[in-house]
């Protein structure tokens, strides 16, 4: 049992052990993009609430907010509301004295990953405060590891069972009455099990306090079932109980199955010459059994690929694939490319164990896996491809952040897979069918009546086979085709071997303890025999696996498929712990606007970066607002362009359009248009908006707030 888990083992640990040695808190998947006020500003009087903007909407509660005052207390009086879209906002107390407040957050982002931070404004004028701001990180710390291990285990889990039981069912249907096949597919399932349920004993505290204690509050057990990744990790566990279901049918009544078959096979050998009439009737017995079975395996593959399909959704719906754009198409793309990445890897590591555990694999099993590694590998890259556009968005994202490095190592491990794979193609082609070396040890158990009659009885010789109470074992070993080494050794395991112990067994008189230890009626002798006839025929089996030097190359080349997949289980999962490339760059433009703009006024300029404030007034019901628009680095060449619409008590303004035209008079350039795209509510942001040359130029921006009401400003400023 221990032998046939280690391929399991090797892949969790290693998974988690290259990404996990040195791990740091899960980065952030939602980042706060503005608020009012502003970070760092001064305003004249009290504001009644304070307003953040993050990127994606976010999970909050009655303490993901708070204002502290110089003196540390809290003055926000509510709980914090959902205002626009990514826009939240807290109210206030009113009343506040001049001085320099300080408001932390707390939230879940959309994609399930805790996010902290805090900054600070001042009333009136700065001053003095008790409260330090720094950058609050959660989900580190004892629970945060434990969480990523889960995580990693989790994956590493889904890919082992589903791969494994797509192998058997696909590929080599006689496996699932292989040991080997049977514990490593459940051990997969009892991997995901246990993850599952820790990660949901584990998030209450990893979103919130990050205490070790807290990992057994059953108190927070309830908030996190009412969550999307609480939802998700409950229908995870009741869809594993459904492949608890689908496990045991694949290798219980389906297993029996295929026995039977080979069972009336052997029988329909042996007994050929002495049917008569008898064999049209076996061979309709024959069909009926051949069509039994391949309903039951058209449902089996049915049933397994719904739960499959299920257990992926459980990802898709909590993670990246849920938020940010084109969620409809991003979701069932993310479902077949977790589906595509179990079937490879999973299949994989099940090829891998039955070349090192199973008595022997046909070379039409591993043909049919390569065939179905290429469709997946397919999948893969059509998958992977959308994937990346929609979550690093621009070349720059794909090399200067962290999500877009993964992914670069990811794509360079797929293409070193994939030339490993050839090797493997090539080995494949020249597999010979070797023999195929069945080991069955059977021990009937019957029972021994502990009388002084019965024990006579069982000593006579006169009673027969038929009155032998004790154990009785048989070891059945059949080759199939094959020739060279193979087939020599399959020959000598199945007549009359060397092993002293093997012939005792046999009846031969050379091993007169052995004969005389069956013939007593023995119990603990005969099974000691049954185990040692067991063990011959094993280690002769594995002479017939090495045998072959073809099989033995594709052995080697699979073991490094295996390695390289490891490491690729390993970034894979990092990269869903890890705030895209998209988001991460609108995040640092956004703050970056929001710093150069907290000491700015009307047509100021700030560290390089131009600000300008228009206000606007469509003439439609809730009309007016104001248009902040800011240029960075704002000289000659490519920019980077923000604006930021807001309402006029200060609150994001969610329009449907916003335009902006660049116009320099003096030399007749222009007007050359600029159409943002919507980073989040009130939030427009375009890159490489070039500027030709210096001068005064016009800004003019157009601001639609209804499907009729529209309105353009403008504003002078120098621009280079």
């Amino acid at each position: 049992m221990l032998r046939a888990l280690l391929p399991l083992c090797a892949l969790l640990l290693a998974s988690a052990g290259l990404l996990l040695g040195g791990a740091a808190p899960a980065s952030a998947h939602a980042a706060l993009t503005g608020s009012s006020p502003a970070q760092g500003s001064v305003v004249d009087k009290a504001p009644t609430e304070v307003t953040l903007t993050f990127s994606e909407k976010v999970s909050v509660s009655s303490g993901s907010f708070r204002v502290l005052n110089p003196a540390g207390k809290r003055v926000d009086s509510g709980k914090p509301a959902n205002l626009d879209g990514g826009t939240y906002g807290v109210p206030l107390r009113g009343g506040l004295p001049d001085g320099t407040y300080t408001v932390t957050f707390q939230v879940i982002s959309a994609d399930s990953h805790p996010v902290a931070g805090g900054f600070t404004f001042s009333i009136g004028a700065p001053s003095a405060t008790s409260v330090s701001v720094s950058d609050r990180t959660v989900g580190g710390g004892v629970v945060g590891v434990l969480y990523d291990v889960a995580r990693y285990v989790s994956y590493a889990g889904f890919v082992v069972l589903v791969g494994g039981a797509a192998f058997v069912l696909a590929c080599w249907q006689r496996g699932a009455g292989e040991r080997t096949m049977q514990r490593f597919v459940v051990s997969g399932w009892i991997a995901l099990t246990g993850a599952t349920l820790a990660l949901l004993l584990l998030r209450g505290s990893y979103t919130g306090s990050g205490k070790v204690a807290d990992i057994f509050d059953l108190s927070l057990l309830g908030p996190v079932l009412q969550s999307k990744t609480g939802a998700a990790l409950l229908s995870r566990l009741l869809l594993l109980a459904a492949a608890a279901l689908f496990v045991a049918v694949l290798f219980g009544a389906y297993a029996r199955g295929d026995e039977e078959d080979e069972g009336h096979e052997r029988d329909g050998a042996s007994e050929d010459g002495s049917r008569g009439a008898g064999s049209a009737q076996d061979a309709e017995d024959a069909a009926d059994r051949a069509a039994e079975r391949r309903d039951l395996t058209f449902g089996l593959a049915i049933g397994g690929g719904v739960i499959a399909a299920g257990l992926a959704a459980t990802w898709a719906m909590a993670e990246h694939a849920s938020t940010g754009i084109q969620t409809g198409i991003a979701m069932p793309v993310d479902i077949l490319h977790l589906l595509a990445v179990a079937v490879w890897l999973g299949g994989l590591a099940a090829l891998l164990t039955a070349l090192y555990r199973a008595p022997s694999i046909e070379a039409a099993a591993v043909r049919r896996f390569s065939g179905i590694a290429f469709g997946s590998v397919v999948a893969l890259a059509a998958t992977g491809l959308y994937q990346s556009w929609r979550q690093v968005g621009s070349w720059s994202a794909l090399t200067g952040t962290t999500y877009g490095q993964l992914l670069l190592a990811k794509i360079a491990l797929v293409a070193v897979l994939i030339g490993i794979a050839r090797v493997s193609r090539r080995w494949t082609g020249h597999l010979a069918d070797a023999p195929v070396v069945r080991t069955r040890t059977k021990a009937k158990k019957q029972t021994v009546t502990a009388t002084a009659s019965s024990v006579t009885a069982a000593a006579s010789p006169s009673d027969g086979p038929a009155s032998d109470t004790s154990d009785t074992s048989d070891t059945e070993v059949s080759t199939e085709a094959g020739s060279g080494k193979g087939g020599a050794s399959a020959e000598e395991t199945a007549g009359s071997g060397k092993g002293a112990s093997t012939k005792g067994a046999a009846g031969s008189g050379r091993n007169t303890s052995a004969k005389g230890a069956a013939g007593s009626g023995d119990p603990k002798r005969a099974a000691q025999l049954a185990r040692q006839r067991a063990a011959t025929a094993a280690a002769r089996a594995k002479r017939v696996r090495e045998a072959d030097p073809f099989r033995s190359g594709l052995r080697r080349s699979v073991l490094a498929e295996a390695g390289v997949a490891v490491v690729l289980l390993a970034v894979t999962t990092a990269l869903t712990s890890t705030e895209p490339g998209r988001t991460e760059e609108e995040a640092k433009a956004a703050k970056a606007a929001s710093s150069s703009s907290s000491s700015s006024s009307t047509g100021t300029r700030s560290s390089g970066t131009l600000s300008l404030k228009l206000p606007f007034d469509t003439g439609g019901e809730d009309g007016k607002g104001t248009a902040r628009v800011t240029l960075s680095p704002a000289r000659v060449g490519g920019n980077t362009l923000h604006v930021y619409v807001s309402r006029a008590n200060g609150r994001a303004f969610d329009v449907p359009e916003v335009k902006l035209a660049f116009t320099l008079a003096a030399q007749k350039i222009g007007p050359l248009p600029v159409e943002p795209d919507r980073v989040a509510t009130g939030h427009w942001a375009a890159s490489d908006v070039q500027i030709p040359m210096a001068g005064d130029w016009t800004v003019s921006v157009t601001v639609r707030t209804s499907d009729i009401d529209q309105v353009t400003v403008d504003k002078n400023t120098k621009i280079g």
